[in-house]
């Protein structure tokens, strides 16, 4: 029997404070995002899952 083993990292979209403007970023990502609009950060690498630092618009599998 072969197993599958899933991914524990998701892309999630989010909505920038600031200027509103929804992008796709990292879950675990290992720098820090910012918005491509007005460059607020969106989230904080944190050694493990990002510090999401904005409105969570959806989260995909």
């Amino acid at each position: 029997m072969v197993r599958i083993i899933e991914p524990t990292s998701k892309f999630i979209k989010v909505r920038c404070p600031k200027c509103k403007n929804e992008q796709m970023i990292f879950g675990k990502a290992s720098t820090p995002v910012r918005c491509l609009v007005c460059s607020k950060v969106l989230a904080e690498p944190t050694g493990g899952k990002a510090k999401i630092k904005s409105r969570i618009l959806e989260v995909l599998e």
